[in-house]
């Protein structure tokens, strides 16, 4: 059955990236290319600064998105309900993970709805993947948006995992078409994510052209879900698979690059995923334009230990995030979108090959 094989491979994602490492190997989501310029004279208080943010309108106390990885099986309910209790009590947005499975079988439901039962207050984002949206319409994204009253609904673009997977679903042709019909029939706004491997400026450019209202770079350099699917071929004694996987290990766009690309191609909102580790990430991601960042990884291995090590997590990142905006001269998130950037290394590389006026983010005044 449909449902049993897609809640299986969910199982799968989960187990794998809980207990094997599927970071990138060889390449860097590119936070290290990136130097924010200390200011030393600065009339700052840190108990002052300011770190609440807006995304699409809805207000939250923190830049930080919980990038949900997970859903469709009686472990991902646990896990779900873990990170909306602590979204909820620290007011940030939510994600969850595809919702194929639920769509697909009705009684996978209860594993999506915990996260809205739990949150009355934060942004809870719905999720499903683009590439259903050709086979079944915009029906499919309403669906997922009705199970959860979920505030905006993010599309994920996963073309290399699908294409690496043993029996993906690569049926692509019409996407675009698809997309731009499902934000006509939608009352939500779309969020256009990657799952790892980056948006380049020429897509961002279309998907604005298709009405989505944000984008998640997702970019490579954090969790490879080519590794990810290594694992499952290997599982399976798939040679082929895992040679597929290993090539394709560290394919796309370094995160910094993707979000640099993007945000100077088009003024929809950003968020910057794909190896975010820390605030001291986050305030580089911001620095270059993001409007917030997201986490998946790190937060779906603390949700194992229980909601307290999210909250520890979540506190570190904020006061992490603090101090990087004192010691850059930024008292809120739109100071520190002002703020000097120095690019270099093999992101200055790659954008300056790219076309991008690098030198623009060290000329800046500051806040």
């Amino acid at each position: 059955m449909a449902a049993d094989r897609t809640s299986e491979r969910k199982l799968d994602h989960v187990r794998i990236c809980l207990n094997r490492d599927v970071q990138a190997r060889q390449v860097s989501a590119g936070f290290g290319d990136v130097a924010l310029v200390h200011r030393a004279l600065s009339d700052i208080d840190l108990g002052r600064i300011d770190i609440s943010c807006k995304l699409l309108g809805r207000e939250a106390s923190s830049p930080l998105v919980i990038s949900s990885m997970t859903g469709g099986t009686e472990k991902a309910e646990t896990i779900n309900r873990t990170l909306a209790e602590v979204a909820e009590e620290m007011a940030v947005p939510i994600s969850v993970g595809s919702m194929r499975a639920a769509i697909e079988e009705s009684g996978l439901e209860r594993t999506f709805k915990v996260v809205r039962e739990c949150c009355s207050k934060a942004m809870v984002i719905a999720n499903i993947g683009a590439v259903q949206l050709v086979s079944h319409g915009p029906s499919y994204g309403a669906r997922a948006v009705e199970m959860i009253e979920a505030d905006a609904l993010a599309v994920h673009l996963n073309k290399l995992q699908e294409g690496v997977m043993v029996g993906g679903d690569t049926a692509f042709n019409g996407v675009s078409k698809a997309i731009a019909k499902l934000v006509e029939a939608l009352d939500v706004p779309v969020i256009a994510k990657e799952t790892g491997a980056g948006v380049s400026s020429e897509d961002a450019r279309l998907l604005k052209s298709l009405g989505v209202k944000c984008i998640d770079v997702a970019g490579a350099g954090g969790t490879s879900f080519a590794g990810v699917e290594y694992f499952r071929a290997a599982e399976r004694g798939s040679s082929m698979g895992q040679k597929i996987s290993l090539d394709f290990w560290d394919w796309g766009i370094p995160t910094v690059a993707s979000l640099a690309e993007v945000r100077s191609s088009v003024d929809l909102e950003v968020i910057c995923s794909g190896g975010v580790r820390g605030g001291v990430d986050a305030a580089k991601a911001l620095a270059l334009g993001a409007t917030c960042v997201g986490v998946a990884l790190p937060l779906l291995r603390k949700a194992q230990a229980g909601p307290e090590a999210v909250r520890d997590w979540i506190r570190l990142f904020n006061e992490e995030l603090k101090l990087s905006m004192f010691l850059s001269g930024a008292s809120n998130l739109e100071e520190m979108r002002r703020c000097p950037v120095v690019v270099t290394g093999a992101v200055r590389d790659w954008l300056l090959s790219r076309g991008f006026d690098v030198d623009s983010y060290s000329r800046r005044k500051g806040a």
